[in-house]
C-alpha cells in the first residue's frame, strides 16, 4: 500500500516537472516577434527613403531590414517545423498541424514560412518593376501588394504563435513566461497595427482628415485588428497596449529618422533637403482602444452583433472627434516642430503648395455630407467589428 502511494507520488512529481518544462516559450516565437518588429521598422524607413532619397535598389538599407524579418521568421519557423516533423515524438506531433502529408508545425510557424516565401519572391519582382516602370508613386503597386501580403502573414503568424502558446499552457504557465507572453502579445499586435495603418496611409494625410473617406477606411481597417486582439487576449487592456506599441514605434520613427543625413538622387527636386523626412505621426488610436477594452470587459458575453454595434458606435464617437481636432493641431504652426514632424515634405513636392498647411478643399465634408459619411463609417465599423469578434473568438481557441 505504501509502495503504491510512493510510486503514484513520484509519477505526479515527474509529471509536474514535465509540466513546468513545457512553460518554456519556443525560440521561434521570440524570433517571429522580432521579425515582425524588423518589418514594421523597415517599412517606415522605406517610405522615408522614398520621400528623401527616391532612388532605391534591391539591397537598400530599408529593404534589408524588411528582408531580415522574412529571413529570420522563415529560418526559425522552418527549423521548428523540420525538427518536429522528422525528430519530434508522437506527443509533439499531436500538438501541431499536419500538412503536405509529412510536415508538422504550428499554425503561426506556417504563416511565417508562407509569408517569408511571399516576401522573398516579391523582391526580384519589385526590382524588375522599378527597372521597367520607374519609381513607384503608389504604396500598393503589384509587387508591393505581394510584399505586403507576405509581411502581414509574418506579423499575423507572430501574433498567432504567441496566443497559441498562451492558450495551450493556460494556468500552468509560470509567472516569468506569463510576463514574457504578455509583452510579446502586446508587441506583436502593435506591430501588426503599424502594418494596418501603413497599408492605407495614402488616405490618412492630415490634409484629408476633415473628410469622411479617411474615417470610413479607418473603420474598415482598425476595428478588425483591435477588437480581435482585445477579445482574444487573456490580459487586460490589450487593445490599449496594442495602440501604445503602435504609437511608440510610429512616433519613434518620426523622431529618429531626421537625425540622419539624406539627399535626393532623383529629379526633379522641388524641395532641397539634407535629412531623412519622417512619415506620419501616429493616429490617436489609444482613445478608441480604451473604449474597446472597457466595452469588451463589461459586455463580452452579450450577442455579438449587438456588441459589434456598441463597439462601432463607441469607436466613431471617440476616434473621429479626437483625430479631427488633432489633425487641426498637426496642420497648425504648433505641429511644425520636431515632435510631430509636420515640417517634413518629400523632395518632389513643391514647398510653396497652397494646400500644405490647410485641409484640402477636395477632402472636406460638411453638413449633411459629414453626417451621412460618418453614418456610413459607423455601418462599416459594425461589419468590421463583427469580423473582429469572430476572429478574436477563433484566436482565443488556437492551441496549435
Amino acid at each position: 500500500m505504501n509502495t503504491t502511494f510512493t510510486t503514484t507520488t513520484l509519477e505526479n512529481v515527474i509529471r509536474d516537472e514535465k509540466t513546468v518544462k513545457t512553460t518554456v516559450i519556443p525560440t521561434f516565437v521570440y524570433a517571429s516577434v522580432f521579425a515582425s518588429f524588423c518589418i514594421a521598422v523597415g517599412l517606415q524607413w522605406d517610405i522615408s527613403w522614398h520621400m528623401s532619397v527616391g532612388r532605391d535598389g534591391l539591397f537598400s538599407p530599408p529593404h534589408l531590414a524588411i528582408y531580415l524579418g522574412a529571413v529570420i521568421s522563415g529560418i526559425f519557423s522552418g527549423i521548428k517545423v523540420l525538427k518536429t516533423s522528422f525528430w519530434g515524438n508522437k506527443e509533439e506531433k499531436e500538438q501541431n498541424i499536419r500538412f503536405w502529408g509529412i510536415f508538422y508545425g504550428s499554425l503561426g510557424a506556417m504563416f511565417c514560412i508562407w509569408g517569408a516565401f511571399a516576401m522573398l519572391t516579391s523582391a526580384p519582382f519589385d526590382d524588375w518593376w522599378h527597372n521597367t516602370y520607374g519609381l513607384d508613386v503608389k504604396i500598393l503597386s503589384p509587387p508591393h501588394a505581394v510584399l505586403g501580403i507576405g509581411m502581414i502573414m509574418i506579423q499575423f503568424g507572430a501574433l498567432v504563435s504567441v496566443i497559441a502558446v498562451q492558450n495551450r499552457l493556460g494556468k500552468s504557465i509560470d509567472q516569468k513566461s506569463k510576463t514574457h507572453l504578455h509583452w510579446l502579445f502586446a508587441m506583436s499586435s502593435g506591430f501588426l497595427l503599424v502594418m494596418g495603418y501603413t497599408f492605407f496611409a495614402e488616405y490618412y494625410f492630415p490634409s484629408r482628415l476633415h473628410g469622411t473617406l479617411a474615417y470610413q477606411i479607418a473603420m474598415a481597417t482598425f476595428p478588425i485588428l483591435m477588437v480581435s486582439v482585445a477579445y482574444a487576449s487573456p490580459y487586460r487592456w490589450s487593445a490599449t497596449k496594442m495602440a501604445i506599441v503602435y504609437s511608440l514605434l510610429m512616433a519613434a520613427m518620426v523622431w529618429v529618422l531626421p537625425l540622419f543625413p539624406a539627399e535626393p538622387k532623383l529629379s526633379p527636386v522641388y524641395n532641397n533637403i539634407t535629412r531623412f523626412q519622417p512619415f506620419h505621426f501616429p493616429f490617436l488610436l489609444i482613445v478608441p482602444a480604451l473604449i474597446i477594452d472597457i466595452s469588451i470587459e463589461k459586455w463580452k458575453g452579450i450577442n455579438k452583433w449587438f456588441l459589434a454595434g456598441i463597439l462601432s458606435l463607441g469607436f466613431v464617437l471617440s476616434f473621429v472627434p479626437a483625430q479631427w481636432y488633432f489633425s487641426e493641431l498637426l496642420l497648425s504652426e504648433y505641429g511644425r516642430g520636431w515632435f510631430f514632424g509636420r515640417y517634413s515634405l518629400p523632395y518632389f513636392v513643391n514647398p510653396d503648395s497652397p494646400y500644405r498647411y490647410i485641409f484640402h478643399p477636395n477632402y472636406v465634408s460638411e453638413g449633411w455630407d459629414l453626417v451621412k459619411g460618418l453614418g456610413i463609417a459607423a455601418l462599416i465599423g459594425v461589419i468590421s467589428t463583427r469580423i473582429g469578434l469572430s476572429w478574436g473568438n477563433w484566436m482565443s481557441q488556437v492551441k496549435r
